[in-house]
């Protein structure tokens, strides 16, 4: 059969740098492919062609067999091929229906037509199994359902392929499953997919098959009963992972971190308890909603604890705001890290060194050597990719925004590391690089605490997991314990049911 879109040598270069060669696949009608590569792959540049963005320097784009030119946008949507961003595309201040139609909008007497607009959303909506008024602003709903607004707007205008980047990077569990339910079903009838995801896990539910690029150029794909893990992550790096966690766990030694009945604000029903040794790295694992990411945050001072005692070294501290966490020798990597951890319109070296600024202030005033130097440093350990320190944060790539958040807490010399979602929305060449800054600091005797939603992170790098189920902790697993069930009983409460 014809395939619906087929790209066929596709080209494309910038001053400096080849970010397409010779790129070629194709994506029968109704069929889900997901694009998978290292961040630099070349993955975003080919969509935004895709999308009519940017033109190609060479080759061709077919649509059902035919040679096709797309030059803008407009010409993109008109062929019926919708690109979803990560960066959601939307009027927040304007209504649902509002979005849908914006800029297509349907007149009557010369005005629009309001009244069309609602009732056409609401077949669209429909579709996509969004059950809200067509007249609620967009900048209400929850960043889930502004992603099935995006879906419904690319139906609206018949939309054959559907591109999307990333987009689960931001959504609950069940707003995922809800997500997958639309694709799979806009699949079932007929509607193709292009789908960019770094969750390897996804693409194994989603994909009927997988392209790999690797530096620009296609270098392979997989059928839907060859995608596995492991040989995806071998064809994005191109080399055998057998060992992709290089966690090799060590005796660990005194208590760095206790915490004793401590009762969150989010979660005061329940006291929590740990200790947390140097050199020691703990996985904390539980479903979204769990309680984890308030925890640390009430560990790290932004909401402070109802009750309990937090030591550290021995000493009982007051941590009322974060700047005691600081003093007391703790760090946060947050979980949104564009919001909690970055002034993305600020330089690499500006957020590198903004921890340290009161550390290092001269008389009162900002030190720029300092920072120079502390910038300079970290770049260079965390192996940021910039051009300078100079460089603004938000034209980095998310595993090289991550970096610099992590470069600016480790410029602290931290004796304790909190780490939400480290790896979330990166791509698995980068993860591998913090997983082995994560291994380089607990050697060093910095005891580690990680929250993460990926099971295999928790298994693979954890010398013990604490289990999180509705705001209290359910279990403490060992190395040896350590198991994908084990861990699920626990998130659960199956397993708490069972002992009680």
């Amino acid at each position: 059969m014809v395939p619906l879109l087929e790209v066929k040598g596709i080209c494309k270069s910038f001053p400096g740098v080849r970010a397409l060669h010779e790129v070629s696949f194709p994506v029968g009608s109704g069929e889900a492919v997901a694009l998978i590569g290292e961040n630099g792959a070349g993955k975003s540049t080919l969509m935004k062609i895709l999308a009519g963005v940017q033109p190609p320097d060479a080759g061709d784009i077919l649509l059902d067999g035919e040679k096709v030119t797309i030059t803008s946008v407009e010409d993109s949507l008109s062929r019926g091929i919708a690109l979803i961003h990560q960066e959601l595309n939307l009027a927040t201040n304007l209504s649902v229906g509002a979005n849908i139609f914006l800029g297509r909008e349907p007149l009557k007497h010369g005005l629009i037509d309001e009244k069309k607009i609602e009732e056409r959303s609401r077949e669209f909506l429909e579709r996509v199994g969004l059950e809200v008024d067509p007249n609620v602003l967009v900048e209400d709903l929850t960043i889930g359902k502004q992603q099935l607004v995006e879906i419904a707007k690319a139906l609206s205008i018949d939309a054959r392929v559907l591109i999307m980047d990333e987009p689960t990077s931001s959504l609950s569990q069940r707003e995922t499953e809800q997500l997958f339910k639309v694709a799979k079903d806009l699949r079932s009838n007929g509607v193709s997919i292009i789908y960019i995801s770094h969750r390897l896990g996804e693409v194994i539910e989603l994909a009927d098959r997988v392209v790999v690029l690797r530096d620009g150029e296609t270098v392979g794909e997989l059928a839907q009963n060859e995608i596995t893990h492991d040989k995806m992550v071998s064809m994005m790096v191109g080399r055998e992972l057998s060992q992709f966690y290089p966690h090799d766990p060590q005796e660990p030694g005194e208590v760095l971190l206790s915490v004793e009945n401590v009762r969150t604000p989010e979660h005061p029903e329940h006291a929590i308890s740990f200790d947390l040794r140097a050199g020691e790295i703990v996985g904390m694992a539980g479903l979204v909603g769990a309680g984890r990411t308030e925890l640390l945050a009430t560990l790290f001072g932004v909401t402070p604890s109802l009750e309990g005692k937090i030591s550290v070294e021995g000493r009982e501290i007051t941590v009322s705001d974060p700047r005691d966490a600081i003093q007391s020798g703790m760090a946060l990597v947050p979980e949104d890290r564009k919001q909690q951890g970055l002034i993305i319109d600020m330089a690499v070296g500006e957020n590198m060194s903004l921890a340290s600024l009161r550390r290092d202030q001269k008389k009162g005033f900002l030190n720029f050597a300092a920072e120079k130097e502390i910038s300079d440093k970290m770049i260079g350990r965390m192996k940021v990719k910039t051009p300078s320190d100079r460089q603004i944060v938000r034209y980095l790539s998310g595993g090289n925004q991550q970096k610099v958040v992590l470069g600016k807490w480790l410029a602290m010399n931290p004796r304790i590391l909190l780490l939400d979602e480290p790896t979330r929305g990166i791509d698995i060449g980068a993860k591998q690089e913090i997983y082995l800054l994560m291994e380089e600091l607990s050697s060093q005797g910095v005891a580690i605490l990680f929250v993460s939603s990926e099971m295999e992170e928790i298994l693979g790098m954890s010398d013990r997991a604490l289990v999180m189920h509705e705001g209290q902790i359910s279990g403490e697993l060992s190395r040896e314990e350590l198991s994908e069930e084990a861990i699920m009983q626990l998130a659960t409460g199956i397993a708490s049911e069972a002992a009680a």
